[in-house]
């Protein structure tokens, strides 16, 4: 029996006894099984397996040639590392629609600034939460700003739902569920219409009909606003009123395995695909950052946070396009 047939057989755990006594397998093998077994992962052929073994293999390379290159954040395998460049790519669903967006861009004041804020600290952020396969992204980020908004007004946080923004945020209000969308366009749709909870109108990850029961919207705003872009201390003043919805390129392996440390300009681009949450800012090891909240599930990055660079080389392109919902 070969390698890849016992792993389908056996399942991983027997697999890893069986070969790692026979001395047959190269250490990229070893982590491999490991692999499968941490994250749960089951494959239906062998030549599934093998080409998944394949990406893991390309992904680990890359992910110890950059943690070799002593840069100021590290990476480490997450439950992505055996998914081809396409599909991580479905994760990004931050759709830039020109000539639908509304600019409403305000200057904050800057006195004053605190020199550190954490909104999850102070009770105002959610769970982290997990979008699955469906370019969701857009809606989490809303959703985040709405929850962390209405915590700071009344006390009370609530999860609100994203599979409403799915399935009846898009059409003419410019959103294409699980294809893409804006956060901006999402809060003008919750203008009209108040969101439900997650209890209420729970997420299912994939297109919809639109279910909404006007009686149980109760997630609320009155408008939105813009962040004045490519300015660190504009998105920071931004930040001492709330979360802010942020749009990053999140499709370059600094970004995707990350673990830990800072997020700066030496491997991430500017080219929005992805839309995640501002929820405060502060400095480490000398290095300032926002600290974001992505929507890929706490075993994702630092307990699902990662910190990007707050200086004004606009790092992931992070301070192109914020903006925040308004009460």
């Amino acid at each position: 029996m070969n390698f890849a047939t016992a792993v389908l057989v056996l399942g991983a755990a027997q697999a890893s006894e069986l070969f790692l006594s026979s001395g047959v397998l190269s250490a990229e093998d070893h982590e491999f099984i490991k692999y499968i077994a941490e994250y749960n992962k089951s494959y239906g052929t062998k030549a599934e397996f093998e080409f998944r073994s394949a990406q893991f293999k390309k992904t680990l390379a890359a992910i110890e040639e950059h943690n070799a290159s002593n840069g100021t954040s590290t990476v480490a395998i997450n439950h992505l590392a055996d998914l081809t460049d396409a599909e991580r790519k479905r994760l990004n669903g931050y759709r830039s629609v020109q000539g639908l967006k509304e600019n409403r861009t305000v200057v904050l004041s800057e006195d004053n600034l605190a020199d550190e804020v954490n909104w999850v600290e102070q009770g105002a952020v959610t769970p982290v939460k997990n979008q699955g396969q469906c370019g969701s992204c857009w809606a989490f980020s809303t959703t985040g700003a709405l929850e962390g908004a209405e915590f700071i007004a009344t006390g009370k946080l609530t999860s609100y739902s994203e599979q409403q923004l799915v399935d009846c945020a898009n059409g003419s209000w410019g959103n294409m569920g699980c294809n893409g969308g804006l956060m901006d366009l999402a809060f003008a749709y919750v203008e009209k219409y108040p969101l439900e909870t997650e209890s209420d109108y729970p997420y299912k990850g994939v297109d919809g009909t639109c279910a909404y029961d006007a009686s149980k919207g109760v997630g609320k705003a009155a408008g939105y606003a813009d962040v004045t872009p490519n300015q660190p201390s504009q998105l920071k003043a931004a930040l001492a009123k709330g979360p802010v919805s942020v749009a990053i390129e999140a499709d370059r392996l600094v970004f995707q395995f990350y673990q830990g440390g800072v997020i700066t300009s030496a491997n991430c681009g500017q080219n929005l695909d992805h839309g995640v949450l501002a929820v405060g800012y502060g400095t480490e090891s000398g290095q300032e950052y926002f600290l974001v909240k992505n929507s890929w599930g706490a075993s994702w990055g630092d307990q699902g946070y990662v910190k990007i660079s707050a200086d004004s080389s606009n790092v992931c392109g992070i301070l192109s396009q914020p903006s925040y919902p308004t009460e």
